[in-house]
């Protein structure tokens, strides 16, 4: 059965991405290798190789290009497979992926088992591990206008958080669910289907790839020395020094809130005007998965 590989040409320098052609003709010698030229690329060649009915999709590049690979895939019998090449990668830590040497990453993919996940869906886009609304996604609407300046990486997206941090104004979120309707003044409102942003910073412990649901998290406003306590049980969840979030299990959620705001899916920045509308859809993706009980 065809494997493609679908590569971002951009992630990875320092890991020295420009040797992975070479690592999978030797690993996988038989699979298809592309690669991406432009923002929405690997939405097109994943659905291509689905359409030829490609066995496994691989993606080596960051939660961007992974998602955009997600959109095409969802519904179809091709597998999605991971080669995170990111920062944090969080959604590779969830699926089991080594995050060691690159050949180990390549090799790693070979005893997966191919299972099936649920996905979210955010205004009519897919996401494979987590939407949400709030800080993060503010910081990730600043981050992306860096693009075209070249001035990305660590540094910035570091001085961008902090920033936002201090001088982020908590929006009223008016929430409906299936499980309730909700006024929050939120920091951040996460709707999760993995567990982690990334980084080990765990969002949402409880969260499952196959339980159909989100796992709806809430970060509520606090003074900045509580928010500062409370923030270590992200990395930390069994010693919890004091409480900012709470959790709820949902299978659909609108967001209203008047004018126009930013959200994001898998870390990918986006607007809505007024209402962000979430649902889950269980069953909806095969993945390439190395992880326990997931």
């Amino acid at each position: 059965m065809k494997t493609v590989f679908i590569i971002n040409p951009k992630s990875g320098k320092k890991l020295g991405g420009s040797n992975l052609k070479f690592l999978i003709n030797k690993h996988v010698p038989q699979a298809e290798i592309l690669f991406t030229e432009y923002k929405g690329h690997a939405s097109e060649l994943a659905a291509k190789a689905a359409a030829e009915g490609a066995e496994k999709v691989i993606v080596a590049g960051g939660d961007g290009t992974i998602n955009e690979a997600v959109q095409s895939l969802a519904g179809t019998q091709t597998a999605l497979g991971v080669i995170a090449l990111g920062s944090g990668n969080g959604l590779a830590r969830e699926l089991g992926c080594p995050l060691g040497a690159l050949e180990e990453r390549v090799r790693a993919l070979k005893n997966f088992s191919v299972k099936t996940y649920d996905l979210g869906r955010a205004n009519g886009e897919y996401f494979i591990n987590l939407a949400g609304v709030g800080i993060e996604a503010d910081i990730a609407l600043k981050f992306d206008a860096l693009g075209a300046s070249g001035k990305r990486g660590k540094w910035p997206y570091f001085k961008i958080g902090a920033q936002s941090f201090f001088k982020y104004k908590a929006p009223s979120l008016k929430v409906k669910t299936d499980a309730g309707e909700y006024l929050f003044k939120a920091i951040s409102l996460v709707f999760a289907n993995g567990r982690q942003y990334g980084s080990n910073f765990i969002i949402a412990p409880a969260a499952s790839f196959s339980d159909g649901f989100l796992d709806m998290t809430v970060i509520k406003k606090t003074n900045i020395f509580k928010l500062l306590l409370g923030l270590s049980s992200f990395f930390f969840p069994s010693c919890k020094i004091v409480s900012i979030a709470d959790t709820y299990k949902i299978r659909s959620a609108k967001i209203e809130l008047e004018g126009v705001f930013a959200y994001h899916i898998d870390g990918e920045p986006k607007t809505a005007k007024d209402i962000l509308e979430i649902e889950i859809c269980p069953g909806k993706l095969k993945v390439l998965s190395g992880a326990r009980g997931q």
